[in-house]
């Protein structure tokens, strides 16, 4: 008998409306891309409130149609959702996603209106794929250089000009009838630890975390229907717990001082801030008891959301967590499915440009070198990151498209044999150009960089992820980003 199958003796004593209630508290990920796994079934016949596609659901954009068309047929208000932020975050390239590019490149190009045109194309094609819930978009602040996770997800440091792209982004998504998240409360920016591999702190004074709070309250003043919570502890505000699992953040500052009514979602309790300190069924309750109306879990592995569910359940029935708070949230839950579940098929047309066009004037705002043709490309960056990356794009591909010449050199590891490299690099007769993507974090790529910069003076130096002083930056590695470059340096 499988988890699935064995009912907590709590499950069998609770009330029929209150048990459907804890579900709703549950967003749940799951393997694969046609039939719906049975325990899955059982949890959303019990009210499961959402659940999150990763790229392992998806194969072409028909058989994702098909999947959220079965999924609701089981339960027409379960909410379907998804990481949407554009840019090299994606899920969707094999179900045709308009490319965009990260947030940091919409924020150098700064203009409103055409974030909202690639927000408008991003929700439009969610809808027509049946998914009306997008953990988007980052109103994170990046300010810590050494900051591994937010980078240029962020639109950038600047409060201000972080408040109005997150209103453009907030709108358009929600004219599209895709209801959007502001993430991840309250800031995850002035962090040096990434929370999907361990506890991430931020030790700044209350006085200096005011200005992360900022793009929050913009995005609440926004009308945003979701905010997802930070696995980051906060000591200025609760020195004891991550903000996941803080009632001090979630309750007394969102709720009370920033007047936010809407759904507060977890990020995924299997990120190793919560697993590895509290374990993600623990993590559940705790979270739910501080404010958080929905728990993610996104692992495929339905026995973790299954453990979760149960130590909701015997929480509920040993008073540990008060009926009241769940049937808060769940009721928060109801309220964002009646608007938000049932999709917008029939949608206009989105503006499939909008994010080349976007990723070109965030390069062009720096003065520009002199084309180079028949270069040589040595393409440095570190490996995809599991939960955030897509594997295949480079900057040599997207160069040959205009440029057969080019040759390249592409390295997301440090080289076994870094001399023999630099020397057969540094003696090639083409125009070199070195691309780095964060050299700053990953002191491989710098040494070689500077390395070879040493060898060959007029070597042409190129950042992909935040500016490092190279002649060109594409502010990260999504596809139209490498292609804005490249269209520079082949002078097309």
């Amino acid at each position: 008998m499988t988890h699935a199958e064995r009912p907590s003796a709590a499950a069998a004593t609770l009330p029929v409306d209150l048990d459907e209630a804890a579900h709703r508290c549950l967003v749940a990920g799951f393997d694969g891309t046609t039939a719906v796994p049975h325990p899955l079934k059982r949890l959303i016949d019990r009210g499961l409130g959402g659940v999150i596609l990763f790229t392992r659901n998806v194969r072409d954009a028909e058989q994702v149609r098909r999947l959220t068309d079965e999924l609701r047929s089981i339960r027409p208000d379960l909410l379907v959702a998804i990481d949407n932020e554009g840019g090299g975050t994606g899920h969707l390239v094999r179900a045709d996603a308009p490319e965009v590019p990260d947030s940091y490149a919409l924020g150098v190009a700064d203009d409103p209106a055409l974030t909202a045109r690639c927000a408008d194309a991003l929700a439009g094609h969610l809808a027509t794929l049946g998914i009306t819930a997008s953990y988007a978009p980052v109103a994170d602040l990046q300010h810590e250089p050494r900051n591994p996770i937010v980078r240029t997800r962020s639109f950038g440091a600047d409060p201000v000009l972080a408040a109005r792209h997150l209103r453009a982004w907030i709108d358009a998504t929600d004219a599209r009838g895709v209801a959007s998240c502001a993430k991840h409360f309250p800031g995850h920016g002035g962090t040096v630890t990434d929370s999907h591999h361990g506890i991430a702190v931020d030790a700044r004074p209350y006085d200096r975390l005011l200005v992360d709070l900022a793009p929050f309250r913009a995005a609440i003043d926004a009308g945003v229907p979701m905010l997802m919570s930070a696995h980051v502890v906060f000591p200025a505000l609760d020195a004891n717990r991550p903000a996941t699992l803080s009632r001090r953040i979630l309750g007394d500052l969102l709720r009370l001082e920033l007047g936010f009514e809407g759904v507060l979602v977890s990020d995924a309790l299997e990120m190793k801030a919560i697993a590895d300190a509290y374990g993600e069924a623990a993590g559940a309750r705790i979270a739910l008891a501080a404010g958080a109306d929905q728990v993610i879990v996104a692992v495929p592995d339905l026995e973790v959301t299954l453990a979760c569910r149960d130590a909701v359940l015997d929480a509920l029935h040993s008073g540990a967590l008060p009926e009241e708070r769940v049937r808060e949230a769940a009721g928060r839950v109801r309220r964002l499915a009646e608007r938000y579940a049932t999709p917008r098929r029939m949608t206009a047309p989105w503006d499939a440009d909008a994010g080349l066009e976007a990723a070109r004037r965030a390069v062009r705002t720096r003065a520009l070198p002199a084309p180079v043709r028949g270069a040589h490309v040595v393409d440095l960056f570190p490996a995809p990151h599991p939960a955030l990356d897509r594997r295949g794009e480079d900057l040599l591909t997207e160069l040959r498209a205009f440029d057969p010449e080019a040759t390249g050199t592409a390295l997301s590891a440090e080289p076994t044999d870094e001399a023999a490299l630099v020397e057969g690099i540094a003696r090639t007769g083409a125009p070199l150009v070195v691309a780095t993507s964060d050299a700053g974090l990953h002191p491989w790529q710098a040494r070689l960089r500077d390395t070879l910069a040493a060898r060959r003076p007029d070597a042409l130096l190129v950042d992909t992820g935040l500016p490092e002083g190279g002649a060109l930056c594409s502010y990260r590695r999504g596809k139209v980003n490498l292609r804005a470059v490249a269209e520079v340096l082949a002078g097309a």
